[in-house]
């Protein structure tokens, strides 16, 4: 027996004595639960045999009785509760056996040559992670009967693995997590791990606002009482996982070990790509109204370019000439499009379907809907937050004309960046503010009929969205700043044929001609932090942009 078999067999039986272990947990509550009845019973019996009587005793035979009848209701009542408790379930796009046939051959064959049994389902998450997820319970499954108990757990793949991987390299970095599989299929880790999810679920059910008082305080004592088990079990269920990674990373060990080491470069590579995308690109999008509907194809262009510009990277590209993964399904372009959406409601928390103000757009229409739109967005409210603070327009200039120059020479006014820079920032931050509180908050209420019961996030629960924000809250000076990069790139366009561009990695970026202008930041912040105008302006001066030309502002 090879040392791979021998410690794969070590890593099993770990994982065996630690859900006995957490077994072992739910039995001794069980026995606290009926000790009382137990003791109960010892003591009628007893009476009936004559032994232990007078009223004294007759008065604890039915004292105990009571205590028994108390303890037994209370634990049934928590045991229903963790019954019904729906486990959250990771908000997912199913995949359909007909819609990717030979993606689900290909994880066939892979659990075939590992020698566990298949995944039961495929799903996508716009995330760079693949695992496996049990959804036996029936509330994931619709009401399922018992057979749903051994029926294997869903695959869920990132989606930006898809796009940028080629189908050896899914496969290799697959191998490990459909072995886990076999450790699902075990009847005492299977048993530990609904025990666990069940006291995780009853924990957030007791925790859930909204409830009136009359439910408030059971749920909060069956809360408290999984909490309880929970705590005992931590050390267990965490060495239990912990073991099972390390059984089917061994067993994956004969599949594919060696590409897998280079894969796992790409997954590093994607997890970078995919990160700029969402923060850089797709965030000043969703802020828009705007949701780009092709985010996994759009991972490629930016990993294609951060392999351009990082020397680390070199030679990743020439991978690109293989079949890629998204080829494994039958329409890419679709399931592009409901990632996409996904991504766009965990991560900023749109609605759950597209309408006027929340609409698809393409790579090439970015520059125009999203770019364009977010620059004249920002100069219009810089603007009106002067008009409020009662700054009047620049010299020479009507003064119904906003124009670059009243903004410069407001900032580089008396009192420095103490003074005008700071008011003017704090009255960005407050009209982002209510703009952002203006925006009806996304959730369970915006869905509509027809979405219902399809809704990814149905099995999620009632956590209000965004479950993940990508960026912390900017500060004002942050802001202000944002807002007259965008005047300054509003007057470069109107006044020095300059146009609104897409960089994959950064996002939005202005470009003359034809080339990208990364410059602009520093001279902006030397005029907001500083209250010096001459960087700016030599900048303008280098561009051909004219301060003092009227701007169009949306």
């Amino acid at each position: 027996m090879s040392g791979i078999d021998v410690g794969e067999e070590l890593g099993a039986r770990a994982a065996q004595a630690r859900a006995l272990a957490l077994l072992r947990i739910r039995s001794r509550a069980l026995a606290v639960v009926i000790t009382p009845a137990a003791v109960a019973v010892v003591l009628f019996a007893a009476g009936a045999q004559g032994h232990l009587g007078g009223p004294v005793w007759d008065g604890v035979r039915w004292a105990v009785l009571g205590v028994a009848v108390v303890v037994l209701l209370v634990a049934a009542a928590v045991a229903v509760a963790v019954a019904r408790a729906r486990p959250a379930a990771s908000p997912t796009v199913p995949v359909a056996e007909k819609g990717a046939p030979d993606l689900y051959r290909l994880v066939r064959d892979l659990a075939d040559r590992l020698g566990v049994p298949a995944p039961s389902a495929i799903a996508l998450t716009p995330d760079c992670d693949s695992w496996l997820e049990d959804r036996t319970h029936r509330a994931h499954r619709g009401g399922a009967g018992r057979e749903a108990r051994n029926t294997a757990p869903v695959l869920v793949i990132g989606s930006p693995f898809l796009w940028w991987m080629r189908v050896a390299e899914l496969r290799a970095v697959l191998a490990p997590v459909v072995a886990g599989t076999d450790s699902s299929a075990h009847p005492d880790i299977a048993a530990a791990r609904r025990f666990v999810r069940g006291l995780d679920a009853a924990v957030a059910d007791g925790a859930a606002p909204g409830r009136g008082a009359l439910r408030a305080v059971p749920a909060a004592f069956t809360g408290w009482v999984a909490r309880l088990l929970l705590r005992a079990c931590r050390e267990h269920a965490a060495e239990m996982e912990r073991c099972v990674a390390a059984t089917a990373s061994m067993r994956a060990q004969g599949v594919d070990y060696a590409l897998r080491i280079a894969a796992q470069e790409q997954v590093g590579l994607a997890y970078a790509g995919w990160d700029r995308l969402l923060t850089r690109v797709a965030l000043p999008a969703w802020r828009m109204g705007r949701w780009p509907s092709r985010l996994d194809a759009g991972v490629v262009s930016a990993l294609t370019e951060l392999s351009r510009r990082d020397r680390l990277a070199d030679g990743f590209t020439s991978r690109l000439g293989e079949r890629p993964a998204c080829d494994l399904l039958e329409e890419p372009g679709i399931a592009d499009e409901a990632t996409s959406l996904l991504a766009a409601r965990l991560f900023h928390g749109g609605p759950a379907e597209s309408g006027p103000d929340w609409a698809p757009v393409d790579w090439q229409q970015y520059p125009d809907e999203v770019v364009d739109r977010k620059w004249r967005t920002e100069a219009a409210r810089l603007h009106r937050v002067l008009d409020a603070m009662g700054v009047p327009p620049a010299s020479a200039v009507d003064p119904a004309v906003p124009t670059l120059a009243r903004v410069m020479e407001h900032l580089a006014g008396p009192g420095g960046p103490g003074g005008p820079g700071e008011e003017l920032a704090a009255g960005i931050g407050a009209a982002v503010a209510r703009d952002d509180a203006q925006t009806p908050a996304p959730g369970p209420a915006q869905q509509t009929a027809s979405a219902a019961g399809a809704d990814p996030l149905d099995l999620w629960g009632p956590d209000p969205l965004p479950l993940f924000p990508l960026q912390p809250p900017r500060t004002g000076t942050e802001l202000l700043a944002d807002h007259v990069a965008a005047m300054v790139c509003c007057a470069a366009v109107d006044t020095a044929g300059a146009a609104p561009g897409l960089d994959w990695l950064d996002g939005p970026a202005l470009l003359v001609d034809g080339e990208r202008r990364a410059d602009l930041a520093v001279p902006v912040l030397s005029l907001v932090e500083d209250g010096d105008p001459d960087p700016l302006r030599s900048w303008l001066a280098e561009v051909g942009v004219r301060s003092d030309k009227p701007v169009r502002l949306v």
